[in-house]
């Protein structure tokens, strides 16, 4: 069973959110708030935050920059990850994993089975791993933000988690690259 373990140091992680739409503006861009608001909350800081449009080869470009910032450790992407013919955002995560998290779309879709039942299969919520950063494709509602950052994101990005968390092995994401 999962638990916080109160005798470990915290370590806060820098994180990057980027909202995808069409539409949205700072201003109107509840999701994006939504995870800012979290991320902050459990003692994180928001490291970059953008809005872009649908636009795979765009975002793709922001994933890549955000990934190669040493200030960044992880970038949320909230929007795009439905099955409309505007919805590019999984894909353009995947132009840059280098290894993609399998399992994280399977629980999503375990969380929001409980939440929004069977609508749960229209999500395509993904995350890998590219040059040593976490990238994870939410979809764009809030409630969807908060389902995920509440029930698995906050744990796993949190250092004092056990029996394990993504934290404790960020220094090992790029350790393929010292093997010569």
């Amino acid at each position: 069973m999962s638990r916080i373990d109160e005798t470990l140091p915290f370590h806060p992680v820098r994180i990057a959110v980027l909202t995808v739409s069409d539409t949205r503006t700072m201003e109107d861009d509840r999701s994006g708030n939504t995870l800012a608001e979290r991320i902050e909350k459990a003692g994180h800081s928001v490291a970059a935050r953008a809005i872009l449009p649908d636009e795979r080869a765009e975002i793709a470009d922001q994933l890549r920059a955000w990934c190669a910032d040493a200030g960044i450790d992880v970038v949320l992407t909230t929007g795009g990850t439905g099955l409309t013919g505007r919805d590019v955002t999984v894909e353009a995560h995947r132009d840059v994993y280098e290894k993609e998290i399998e399992a994280f779309g399977t629980v999503f879709t375990h969380v929001s089975m409980a939440k929004i039942g069977t609508s749960a299969v229209q999500s395509r919520a993904c995350g890998g791993v590219a040059g040593g950063t976490y990238l994870f494709a939410l979809p764009g509602s809030p409630g969807a933000c908060r389902d995920a950052w509440d029930e698995i994101l906050e744990y796993q990005f949190d250092s004092r988690h056990r029996p394990c968390n993504f934290v404790e092995i960020m220094p090992r994401l790029e350790e393929h690259l010292r093997r010569k």
